[in-house]
């Protein structure tokens, strides 16, 4: 705790003058069940009226970032020293902005501990329609304060970003724009359950995000840098309570293969969200974020709506001068009424990928980019390549159903190549067994051998991009497919019969990468999650194996029983089924 800081009830009271700002800490915000909410306000240290920055999250506002992500904090400002500047730090929380780099612009920054979470009591639901109608609540309690000017934004990384979406469709009064930091947009598609098969990655953050700083952990838990109180509040349950009043995420989504009412209430109606909004994506996001950010920025009923995507880590850029710079622009313009520029602002802002982290930024009018040259690449199965020539004749190759699979290869490239864009295959496979899963990974060999990864939202080596399908859920709405974006139902199964092939046609997640010459772009068709060469990196912190798919790993056995998907998979190619990767090329401008 700072020693120069007052107690938390004194802070409770009266708030505080401290580093060129008022704050106020545990501010109760009432819901419409009687449940009350806590926050903390961060205001400039006068008696005007301000826009508000708000976040709503359970990952507890009190826990300081050095604290609850030591390792992400470190790596953070070793990489963007600049976001120390200007601030200490102190109030510096996970995926939420710095109080200090926003207070000084005339913003009042509004964290709010999520029902369940933290400070606040109540059922802990992440993404639930009760803690969507919270939100809106807390916007509408915010834009009538008399600190506020009756405008409110909304920012922040990932659950700050995916709840976004979820509550702009409900346009509740104040919410005067949106910025979508890295934020998945469908439960089902984005976050649980990919191509249909079980994503672990729920499973693994509840435990080590939520239920960390659950309310009620008390004494139990962990305390407050600034304050010295409780994260978790006062109250102290036992385990047994504690695990009662939360959602059991795992069983949630294990119980539940197919889409429906239960994942669809999680997800915002697009045709309602009208609010002016920035759709910030990471190529590296593989696994849970870029695909809401493309999807969400192209499906919002929007008038004024921007896409960004970058690369780096999940937290780099929403810390950057970089990035603060474009998120200040954005809402200085909706929230101030101030001229920053952003009505010159293009639609479209990417920083186009290159080996070597190097990115370069352009600007587009539209997502997928209008230029875009739809390229057909054929799987040759007989030389394992990716050919311009369809097959002249039948053919099938097969692999254990559960190994790694077979890849396909184009020659070394004799001039640069860039994809950006959305990616998709269709491929031609029978199975031994009534079921497979299809992992497909997009990959950039160098010319001795070695693969080129990048530095991925949340692994240090990623590849150029991830496609996952169940066979069995190879069902497509032909209204909302196009030939780049496949888009499955997930609403029943349609089982194999073994030995007949299908066609299954499988999204791969938008990317961008400037393929340099010499160098060879590869499918790999695996049975398993990717894995990158080498020993996994040791990263202080990190709660999952590196293996480079992150914590988003597909191998729990209740949802992929070896019986049903460790047979042998074959894929088949001849003159009327020519399996195939199409490709977003973007010509040199």
């Amino acid at each position: 705790m700072d020693e120069r800081l007052p107690r938390a009830d004194e802070l409770r009271k009266d708030g505080m003058h401290q580093d060129g700002m008022r704050i106020t800490f545990d501010v109760p915000i009432p819901m419409d069940d009687g449940v009350v909410l806590r926050a903390d306000l961060f205001r400039p240290d006068d008696d005007g009226r301000h826009p508000v920055i708000l976040s709503y999250g359970a990952f507890g506002k009190g826990l300081a970032f050095q604290d609850g992500n030591a390792s992400a904090w470190e790596r953070l400002v070793a990489a963007f020293p600049e976001v120390l500047r200007g601030s200490s730090g102190r109030y510096q929380v996970w995926e939420v902005v710095d109080p200090e780099r926003w207070v000084p612009d005339g913003y009042a920054c509004l964290r709010i501990d999520a029902r369940g979470a933290g400070r606040s009591p109540g059922f802990l639901d992440p993404w639930s329609p009760r803690e969507t109608r919270d939100i809106a609540a807390c916007i509408a309690w915010a834009a009538a304060q008399p600190w506020c000017n009756g405008r409110v934004g909304m920012n922040g990384i990932s659950y700050f970003a995916m709840n976004q979406w979820q509550v702009a469709a409900l346009q509740p009064p104040g919410l005067a724009a949106i910025c979508v930091w890295e934020g998945a947009a469908d439960f089902y598609r984005d976050a649980c359950r990919h191509g249909g098969i079980y994503c672990g990655f729920m499973a693994n953050l509840y435990p080590r995000a939520f239920h960390r700083v659950q309310h009620g952990l008390g004494e139990r838990g962990l305390r407050s840098r600034v304050t010295g109180d409780w994260v978790s509040g006062p109250e102290t349950l036992s385990d047994e309570e504690l695990a009662a009043n939360r959602i059991d995420i795992a069983r949630f989504i294990l119980d539940r293969p197919f889409d429906g009412p239960d994942y669809r209430a999680r997800n915002p109606d697009f045709s309602t969200i009208t609010v002016p909004l920035l759709s910030a994506a990471n190529w590296g996001g593989q696994g849970l974020h870029p695909r809401g950010n493309f999807e969400g920025f192209a499906a919002a009923a929007s008038s004024a709506k921007w896409l960004e995507a970058h690369g780096h880590a999940h937290w780099s850029h929403f810390y950057s001068d970089y990035g603060v710079a474009l998120q200040k622009r954005f809402f200085g313009h909706f929230l101030k009424d101030q001229d920053t520029g952003w009505d010159h602002q293009p639609t479209v802002q990417i920083q186009v990928r290159h080996p070597g982290e190097r990115f370069v930024e352009r600007h587009e009018t539209a997502w997928p980019l209008p230029r875009t040259r739809w390229t057909t690449l054929h799987l040759d199965l007989d030389r394992l390549a990716l050919s311009e020539e369809p097959p002249a004749a039948a053919l099938t190759r097969s692999y254990a159903a559960l190994g790694p699979g077979l890849a396909f290869s184009t020659p070394p490239l004799a001039a640069p190549l860039e994809i950006t864009g959305p990616v998709a295959a269709r491929l031609f496979v029978s199975s031994s067994t009534t079921d497979a899963d299809l992992f497909l990974v997009l990959q950039v060999f160098d010319p001795q051998g070695r693969e080129v990864t990048f530095i991925g939202a949340n692994d240090p080596r990623t590849p150029v991009g991830l496609g996952w399908l169940r066979a069995s859920h190879r069902k497509r709405d032909l209204d909302r497919s196009t030939p780049w974006r496949p888009w499955h139902t997930h609403d029943e199964a349609w089982p194999l019969v073994p030995g007949e092939p299908v066609a299954l046609d499988i999204e791969i997640w938008p990317t961008s990468i400037v393929v340099p010459p010499g160098h060879r772009l590869v499918l790999a068709v695996r049975g398993r999650d990717y894995e990158a060469e080498g020993p996994p990196p040791d990263l202080p912190g990190v709660k999952y194996t590196l293996t480079g798919v992150g914590p988003f790993r597909h191998d729990d056995p209740e949802d992929r029983p070896e019986a049903v998907f460790g047979g042998t998979v074959t894929l088949h190619a001849a003159p009327d089924q020519a399996p195939f990767l199409l490709l977003p090329v973007i010509p040199p401008a």
